[in-house]
C-alpha cells in the first residue's frame, strides 16, 4: 500500500490504443496506415456483402448491400463507358471497397465529420488500389464516370428501395439517363458475396 501523505502517480501507458482490425483471412489491417499487403479480396467481399446501404432502411427480405451496389455500379459503367478496359471496370467494382472496414456512412454524416474522414477513407482506397494493380489515385475523368454511375444507382435505390419520391431522388442524385432502367431486388448475403467474387475474378484475371 502507498504510504500516507504521498501521491500515487498513474502508471504510464505501455502501448498506444489499438488501431488495427483482424480480418477473417488472418490479416491485421492497420486502419491509420493501411498496407496493400494486408488487403485481401475475400475480406472485402465478405465485409461489403454484410454492410447495408441506406443504414438498412430499405424494403425487402434482405438488406441492399454495398457489394450489390458495387456490382450495379460496375454494370452501369459498362453502359456509360463501353470502351473501358478491365482495369477501370475493376476500379468501379472496388469504388466503395473501404467500406468493408469503415461501413457505409450516409452522405450527411460524412459531411458532418469533415475532411479528416475523407482523408482516412482515401488512405484505405489507395491501399486497395495498389493491392490490385490500380493507381493509388484514379484519373479525374475515370473517377467522374464512376461517380456518375454511383449516382444513377443511388437514384434507383432511393426510389425503389428507400422510400424516396422520384422528384426528391432527382434533386439529390440527378435524373438517370432515359436509356437506363434498373429493377433492383436485394440479394441474400451469400449470393451477393459469391457474385462479387466471381465478377472480381473476371475483371482481375483471377489475381
Amino acid at each position: 500500500m502507498p504510504r500516507a501523505g504521498r501521491a500515487v502517480r498513474p502508471r504510464p501507458e505501455t502501448s498506444a490504443p489499438r488501431a488495427w482490425q483482424r480480418m477473417l483471412s488472418g490479416r491485421r489491417l492497420d486502419l491509420l496506415d493501411p498496407s496493400p499487403l494486408d488487403i485481401e479480396i475475400g475480406d472485402i467481399a465478405h465485409g461489403l456483402a454484410r454492410v447495408a446501404r441506406w443504414n438498412g432502411q430499405t424494403v425487402g427480405a434482405h438488406a441492399f448491400s454495398v457489394a450489390q451496389h458495387s456490382l450495379v455500379v460496375e454494370a452501369l459503367v459498362g453502359e456509360l463507358a463501353p470502351d473501358w478496359g478491365a482495369d477501370w471496370r475493376l476500379a468501379s467494382l472496388l469504388h466503395d471497397a473501404p467500406e468493408f472496414v469503415i461501413g457505409d456512412m450516409i452522405s450527411p454524416f460524412k459531411a458532418a465529420l469533415g475532411f479528416d474522414y475523407k482523408a482516412f477513407e482515401a488512405r484505405l482506397e489507395a491501399a486497395v488500389h495498389l493491392r490490385f494493380g490500380l493507381p493509388a489515385v484514379l484519373p479525374a475523368p475515370i473517377k467522374a464516370t464512376i461517380k456518375r454511375a454511383d449516382q444513377i444507382s443511388a437514384y434507383f435505390e432511393a426510389v425503389q428501395l428507400a422510400g424516396f419520391e422520384a422528384a426528391e431522388a432527382k434533386r439529390f442524385f440527378g435524373a438517370p439517363p432515359k436509356s437506363v432502367d434498373l429493377l433492383l431486388e436485394p440479394l441474400a448475403t451469400a449470393d451477393v458475396q459469391a457474385a462479387f467474387l466471381a465478377r472480381f475474378a473476371v475483371l482481375s484475371g483471377g489475381a
